[in-house]
């Protein structure tokens, strides 16, 4: 088992978080400037915590302010790989120099190096420099030295995000096949949601500092429980609304705000309380006519107040019952619908596709929502 706390102070910004983990992926998600990237640090040894502990195996890497003598380990002797973001080659020397690096005085190191490029696929590429190589290549020439001291754990701080979306796809299923062949305690910071999907076995969320909520991602990213994780992991609508009725034998409860009303999946609330629910922009269905005769408990007239292109998609801002709301919809069904400002529309919305959070509503969740009004254009 490996466990570390680590309680790092800095000006403006104070990490005090915690983490027990076995053989696997363990997946840091959180925002830019949570703190993935420090702990990852103190945990390497290359930033010094103010207080803390690390343990691996039951032997202490880091100890301070905990029962006992302090211990603070050199990172050298702590037996871990590390990929940093931007690889951190040295541009110098050749591919397997760059992974022979940290082997030098043993004897069979080229050898060695050899193997683990060809492990990651660039067998025949060793004399070739870090210019001379493509993104994709260098995050494999960085995995393969990171792996040649053979860790007993290794930490990945973002290790794809140089990488354009395809190439990036291809090498997390690459780097999968790698890592479950490890069988030791691995760390991956990411702020990617699919990444996190994809290549983690658990999940500890940080954000600002501390962590949030922790278990399979996905549990934890694909149905968050609370607003802050909903936020991190791109739920576009957060809807601070009321409990009007618990329909505990039809599994739902009943909330609303004004003449808006949602049926949610049931929870444990009272008449009364405030609830706050997420609703993930794909999750909304439109249609031009009222639908009928189907599953979904949430029919809602709604009113076209945006619509933008979004990459692939197209983004529709819309309003029902005065609750903003923003929808995706591909180009072909913009164009179908007929979507523009201040189209009628049905908004069509599953009972179960509605996250409760159990945390309650923060910050009202509408001012996010309203900004999208700015934004009118019609689809291209």
């Amino acid at each position: 088992m490996f466990r570390a706390h680590v309680v790092l102070k800095r000006p403006g910004f104070t990490l005090d978080a915690s983490l027990e983990t076995g053989p696997g992926v363990t997946v840091l998600f959180g925002p830019s400037g949570s703190g993935k990237s420090t702990f990852l640090s103190a945990v390497a040894g290359l930033a010094e915590p103010a207080e803390g502990e690390v343990v691996r195996e039951g032997e202490i890497l880091f100890r301070r302010g905990r029962e006992g003598p302090p211990v603070n380990l050199p990172a050298r002797k702590r037996r871990m790989g590390y990929v940093f973001q931007s690889y951190a080659l040295f541009p110098h020397l050749s591919a397997l120099a760059n992974v022979a690096y940290p082997l030098r005085g043993v004897p069979d190191a080229r050898q060695r190096s050899r193997r683990l490029l060809a492990r990651m696929g660039l067998e025949g590429l060793g004399h070739r420099y870090p210019a001379e190589l493509s993104g994709g290549q260098r995050q494999r020439v960085a995995v393969a030295r990171a792996l040649a001291v053979e860790p007993r754990t290794l930490l990945l701080d973002e290790p794809f995000a140089a990488l354009d979306l395809h190439v990036r796809r291809r090498l997390r299923r690459e780097i999968r096949s790698v890592l479950e062949e490890l069988e030791i305690p691995v760390l991956l910071v990411t702020h990617d949601r699919e990444e996190a999907l994809a290549l983690g076995d658990r999940v500890v969320v940080l954000d600002d500092g501390r962590v949030t909520a922790e278990g399979m991602p996905v549990e934890v990213l694909g149905r968050p429980r609370t607003e802050g994780v909903a936020r991190l992991t791109g739920v576009e609508n957060l809807l601070p609304l009321a409990v009007e009725e618990v329909l505990a034998e039809e599994g739902l409860v009943r909330c609303g705000r004004g003449d808006f009303s949602l049926e949610v999946p049931l929870a444990e609330v009272e008449v009364g309380a405030t609830l706050s629910v997420g609703i993930r922009a794909s999750d909304i269905l439109l249609a031009s006519v009222r639908p009928s005769g189907i599953s979904a408990q949430n029919v809602l007239s709604a009113r076209v107040v945006s619509v933008r292109r979004e990459g692939a998609m197209v983004e529709v801002g819309l309003e029902s019952a005065e609750i903003p709301l923003v929808g995706h919809v591909t180009p072909r069904a913009a164009r179908e619908l007929q979507l523009a400002p201040g189209a009628q529309v049905w908004a069509v919305i599953k009972a179960t596709s509605c996250l409760v959070m159990n945390d309650g509503p923060s910050d009202g969740g509408l001012p996010q929502r309203r900004a999208a009004r700015s934004h009118v254009a019609s689809p291209k």
